[in-house]
């Protein structure tokens, strides 16, 4: 079953150089206890659909322009988009019911409370539990994300905890309420391989003890492969391909994720030289027309400086949006 389902969004930044479509049209679906990755380059929408889901896509400049981003809970179907994102509803939804994990925790904790009082207040504003009860569940989910001394790292700072620490401190406060979903928009960028891969672990050994979807943002495709069932690859506001892991990358059919495959670096073959996508990301307030990819491209035909190809299956559950693979 599906639990949040994404049709036709769009989330346009109405600026004075003019208006940029961050997310044109996005359609996907996360089911019960799955992970889905979300992939693609910088400036490609990824972030802004999470804010989206989330109700906070600044506005101004911000707008949800159209679509519809539907949540099933308790079998009922509410459109998140439909609600005032400062309003009871979509609070009482916001960090209980979906929860978000921002890449860089020295700015997304606050400097001058515990790691334990943020905790705590989360979980307070969305269960009907006493302070000491608070801070007991506080102690708890700590020691669950693998941080030691639970009970004395509880009363410390952000500054006082390392790098990896404060992600798991960030995990931790994500998961208090026990929610539906998770959303992890970049979490392991700025940690050292090492620490990434102990990150990644604890969020698979999580997802099993608390059921959890996950919708994980990335730029790295070596973490989709590790840790997502399907993934998502986005291009300048749109999704251009998407299906099951392991059908994306050993038959990658559009041209951009085959960019992103072959520059990949390979532990058995480190002296070839890697094969980076030409060009860069189109400037969002001068879009190309027809394909947003063509300009880089290695295969592009007349048409597709013509008209935008439509996401088309290339197998089962796998789809494609190439003028390569479509009749014309």
């Amino acid at each position: 079953m599906p639990l949040i389902e994404l049709k036709e969004l769009k989330t346009y930044f109405y600026t004075e150089d003019g208006v940029v479509k961050a997310v044109d049209g996005v359609n996907f679906s996360i089911d019960e206890q799955e992970t889905l990755g979300v992939v693609g380059e910088s400036g490609c929408g990824k972030s802004v659909t999470a804010l989206s889901i989330m109700g906070l896509v600044p506005m101004p400049p911000g707008k949800i322009e159209g679509g519809q981003v539907l949540y099933y809970r308790d079998g009922n179907t509410v459109d998140l988009t439909q609600f005032n994102p400062k309003g009871r509803e979509m609070r009482s939804i916001r960090g209980n019911e979906i929860a978000m994990i921002f890449q860089e925790p020295m700015t997304s904790l606050n400097p001058v409370f515990t790691i334990g009082n943020q905790i705590m207040e989360a979980i307070t504003l969305h269960q009907d539990v006493s302070k000491s009860e608070a801070r007991k569940r506080a102690v708890e989910m700590l020691d669950a994300v693998g941080i030691p001394l639970p009970e004395q790292r509880v009363d410390e700072y952000p500054h006082q905890l390392s790098g990896g620490m404060r992600q798991r401190a960030m995990i931790a406060m994500a998961l208090s309420c026990n929610p539906s979903m998770l959303i992890a928009d970049e979490p392991t960028t700025a940690l050292d391989v090492t620490i990434q891969a102990q990150i990644l672990e604890l969020m698979d050994q999580l997802q099993e003890d608390f059921d959890t979807s996950i919708m994980f943002i990335t730029h790295d495709l070596g973490v989709i492969a590790e840790i997502s069932d399907y993934m998502v690859v986005m291009y300048l506001g749109k999704v251009v391909e998407s299906g099951e892991v392991h059908d994306v990358f050993h038959d990658p059919t559009m041209p951009y994720t085959q960019g992103l495959m072959e520059s990949i670096p390979s532990l058995t073959e480190a002296t070839e030289r890697l094969n980076p996508i030409e060009g860069v990301v189109p400037d969002p307030y001068d879009i190309p027309s027809g394909c947003p990819y063509r300009t880089r491209c290695p295969y592009e035909m007349a048409i597709c400086r013509q008209k935008d190809p439509e996401l088309e299956p290339v197998g089962e559950g796998h789809e494609s949006a190439c003028w390569l693979h479509i009749e014309h």
